[in-house]
């Protein structure tokens, strides 16, 4: 598994960009960690270096390093990884809204990271990686949610499970619904936002903004349909968050970049001037999201919302029951 791989473009992929392909075939590799990959020379296309937005030719070998999660977990021996503990195993069964034999979905409190970092140790993907100790392969994060975005994640249980996934979540054939608590009232009321995005590098870390001319070559297309469900005056409004694509923290790019930034969110602005008794965290949740198994039928699962944003929601007095499961 730590070797080398070549693949080669098929006739249906071609034009397609090396980013979107990459989504298709390992959905587990963030944007980030490709851009590592391709900016030092790891990955080639037809023997050259390549960007991640490089358009693909049909019959062009792509060449694939060892990725990191084709490694042994944390790069460490098999016999230093470990079984979940009974208080991990408590925890990840808190956050199991649904399981089959191919698939986990999850509820992810905010908070919880999905991935470690250099300052981050308890993540999602470490149970991840006790539990494929006791399932005999390790489960796989199909996509990801920020750590302070709460709501549905889905984990595939095998590698090929994850790829039949990855392809789907490529092709839009997923449908995802975020609920949001904003500042202020984006008009009008329905909308779709189509801004590129581009990450900067700030004080708070990295975050994205829109791209300007000249960054052609480096940023992502970005598209987020959005509705407001119920508001507050002119003080916050409860939206329903549609993406299209799904960018580096794009509903929280696109919110501010319309002057209606998500509230509690320290990267974006929507922690400034917070009403008073409202929790300081973030007011994104991953609602809802649907697909077609990838044996047979379709997965339409809601989460509840966290505490603190149940807590908000009575503040500003919306009801969170108010359309049911069709919400939004």
């Amino acid at each position: 598994m730590n070797e080398v791989k070549r693949h080669v473009v098929a006739a249906e992929e071609a034009g397609m960009r090396l980013d979107r392909w990459f989504k298709v075939h390992f959905p587990q590799v963030t944007f980030a960690y490709l851009n590592k990959l391709t900016r030092t020379g790891q990955v080639r296309v037809a023997g050259a270096r390549a960007k991640t937005n490089t358009r693909l030719e049909a019959e062009q070998e792509i060449r694939v390093p060892p990725l990191a999660f084709d490694k042994r977990p944390a790069d460490t021996p098999k016999a230093d990884v470990k079984p979940l503990t009974s208080q991990e195993r408590k925890l990840f069964q808190s956050m199991v809204m649904h399981e089959d034999r191919d698939i986990f979905i999850l509820n992810k409190p905010s908070g919880f990271a999905v991935q470690g970092g250099s300052k981050t140790h308890h993540h999602l993907d470490g149970l991840l990686m006790g539990l494929g100790v006791e399932l005999g392969e390790r489960p796989l994060l199909v996509h990801r949610l920020d750590r302070d975005t709460s709501g549905v994640i889905v984990i595939a249980k095998r590698r090929a499970v994850a790829a039949a996934l990855g392809k789907m979540f490529a092709t839009r054939a997923v449908k995802k619904t975020y609920w949001a608590i904003v500042q202020g009232v984006p008009k009008p009321a329905q909308g779709r936002i189509e801004v590129a995005l581009i990450k900067a590098k700030g004080l708070d870390g990295d975050r994205m903004r829109a791209s300007k001319a000249g960054e052609e070559d480096d940023e992502q297309r970005a598209v987020t349909h959005y509705s407001v469900i119920d508001k507050a005056s002119i003080i916050a409004a409860w939206v329903s968050l549609k993406p299209v694509t799904g960018r580096q923290h794009q509903l929280r790019a696109h919110m501010a970049h319309i002057g209606t930034p998500i509230m509690g969110d320290e990267k974006y602005g929507g922690h400034l001037n917070m009403p008073e008794g409202m929790a300081e965290r973030l007011h994104l949740h991953a609602r809802r999201i649907t697909f077609p198994h990838p044996r047979e039928g379709t997965i339409d699962i809601t989460a509840p919302l966290p505490e603190h944003m149940l807590q908000s929601f009575k503040m500003f007095g919306f009801d969170p029951n108010r359309y049911g499961k069709d919400e939004g």
